[in-house]
């Protein structure tokens, strides 16, 4: 039974989801912003929210820690910018916005990016 389990599917295995996971996680990293489904945007926010705020505190702990997630271009810049700019900020790193159905399948898109 599935009873209180709520974690998002996205109708993939768990495999793909972690993959799938990890390259939302290094596009957003390095880009700053990524146009991306409504669903799979809610579920990146957390991860990259939660990689953040580790990013916080620059230590070799929490360096390997996002290593094991992110590549090594997007651990540079997660503790080099992304870590000092957010150093006040207790969280909401990340803002949602809605944009136009895309036209092909009319599935809701996103703007995920930086605040």
């Amino acid at each position: 039974m599935r009873h209180n389990n709520k974690n998002k599917i996205l109708k993939r295995k768990r495999n793909p989801r972690r993959s799938l996971l990890r390259g939302l996680m290094n596009s957003i990293i390095i880009y700053g912003e990524i146009e991306t489904t409504l669903a799979k945007a809610r579920f990146l926010k957390p991860g990259i929210e939660r990689l953040i705020s580790v990013s916080r505190v620059s230590s070799l702990e929490n360096r390997r820690k996002t290593a094991r997630v992110v590549s090594k271009p997007a651990v540079k810049k997660l503790f080099d910018i992304l870590g000092p700019r957010y150093k006040d900020r207790k969280g909401g790193y990340t803002r949602i916005i809605k944009l136009s159905p895309r036209k092909s399948d009319n599935s809701e898109t996103a703007l995920i990016k930086f605040v």
